[in-house]
C-alpha cells in the first residue's frame, strides 16, 4: 500500500479509534473527575494522532521526534486509564480494550520510528539529502 498522507497510516487510524474510546471512557467518570482525570485522558489521547499527523509533514528526524512524543502520550493515556481503574471509576473490562489498543499502537509507532531511522541511514550512506525526505 502506498502512503500518500498520514491518514493512510494504520497507526494513525488506530490512534483515532483510541481517541474515540478514551472520550467514551472519560464520559464514564464521576462528574467531579470529568474535568480532572477525564480531561487528562482526552488531551493525552488526542496528542497521539495529532503528533503522528504533524510529524508526517516534517523531515524524517522531526517525524521520529513526533513519534517519540506520541509514544509518551500513549504512556500517559495508559497511566490515566490505570488510575481510573484503580480508583474504581472504570472497570477493567471497559479500560482493557483501550489498553490493548494503546499497546498495539505503541508497537506500531516503535516500528515506524525504526523504519524511518533505517531510511535516514540509507539516505546518508547514499549521500542523498535528508531534508527533502518528507
Amino acid at each position: 500500500m502506498t502512503v500518500h498522507s498520514y491518514r493512510d497510516l494504520d497507526v494513525w487510524q488506530r490512534a483515532m479509534t483510541l481517541v474515540e474510546g478514551c472520550y467514551g471512557a472519560a464520559k464514564q467518570l464521576p462528574d467531579d473527575e470529568r474535568f480532572g482525570l477525564g480531561a487528562q485522558i482526552r488531551r493525552a489521547a488526542v496528542s497521539v494522532p495529532s503528533n503522528i499527523a504533524e510529524g508526517s509533514c516534517r523531515p524524517t528526524r522531526a517525524f521520529v521526534n513526533h513519534i517519540t512524543i506520541a509514544l509518551s502520550s500513549l504512556a500517559e493515556v495508559e497511566t490515566c486509564l490505570e488510575i481510573a481503574v484503580r480508583l474504581g471509576y472504570l472497570t477493567r473490562s471497559h479500560a482493557g480494550p483501550l489498553l490493548v489498543l494503546s499497546a498495539e499502537g505503541g508497537r506500531m509507532l516503535h516500528g515506524l520510528a525504526r523504519s524511518l531511522r533505517a531510511s535516514t541511514k540509507r539516505r546518508k550512506a547514499k549521500g542523498q539529502p535528508l531534508i527533502t525526505d518528507h
